[in-house]
């Protein structure tokens, strides 16, 4: 969806305050804030356009960045210095791949953006409902009112290692190993976590996903490393 990330610096149709693009946007990103717009224009991702008075005014090119940005952060855990360098290369006229993760079958996670009941994540999972409560009880997946493809690909994932013969409370170990990072995140955070402006709190919400990114690269590269001791 390449179209989706339009240079923001072509204004289309109708401009739209900060309060009116939380209106459209919160729904899907619940944590949307005037300080993540104000953040993420810092961070060079975004360039509305200004009034005389100096307020900010949204584009619908505007809109459909913000709703891949935000998707790419949810949906793909990505760092924004990879969202920013993917759109730079849009802007620049190139057709660069997606990035993040891409779900069997070739589709991008971000072409859906859909949210599942629990009977449709069940039924989608390929899962039978006790693996499901299965998942809820060993906390590797919490109950929700709806749920999004990261849940889904979660539990096609434990249906595929149920077949291995490994059940969720197998997997309780990785929600104390979640909250151990949890708390490596948190110390990093802690002196810019402390101010208290606005701009601060956006600050602490990006760089925890960074901090994240990095931290996977770190564990995945430790489990390549295990396999290869079991391999014939």
């Amino acid at each position: 969806m390449p179209g989706a990330a339009q240079s923001s610096s072509a204004p289309s149709g109708h401009l739209l305050g900060i309060g009116q693009v939380l209106a459209k946007l919160t729904t899907e990103f619940p944590d949307l804030t005037p300080s993540k717009l104000r953040f993420l224009e810092e961070r060079g991702l975004v360039h509305p356009a200004r009034t005389p008075s100096g307020y900010r005014k949204f584009s619908q090119n505007d809109l459909s960045r913000l709703r891949l940005i935000l998707g790419l952060q949810r949906d793909c855990y990505l760092p924004l210095a990879v969202i920013k360098d993917y759109l730079a290369d849009v802007d620049a006229g190139l057709n660069p791949p997606m990035p993040g993760a891409v779900l069997p079958g070739g589709s991008s996670i971000l072409q859906t953006g859909r949210r599942l009941s629990r009977e449709e994540l069940t039924r989608e999972a390929g899962a039978t409902p006790m693996l499901v409560q299965d998942a809820f009880s060993a906390q590797v997946l919490s109950p929700a009112e709806s749920y999004g493809e990261d849940a889904l690909n979660v539990m096609k994932a434990l249906v595929e290692l149920q077949r291995s013969g490994i059940e969720p409370r197998h997997l309780r170990g990785f929600k104390q190993a979640t909250e151990r990072e949890l708390g490596l995140i948190e110390s990093a955070l802690m002196p810019v976590a402390k101010r208290r402006d606005p701009s601060s709190r956006a600050k602490v919400a990006e760089l925890a996903l960074e901090i994240a990114g990095q931290l996977e690269i770190v564990r995945s590269s430790l489990i390549r490393s295990a396999l290869g001791r079991i391999a014939p």
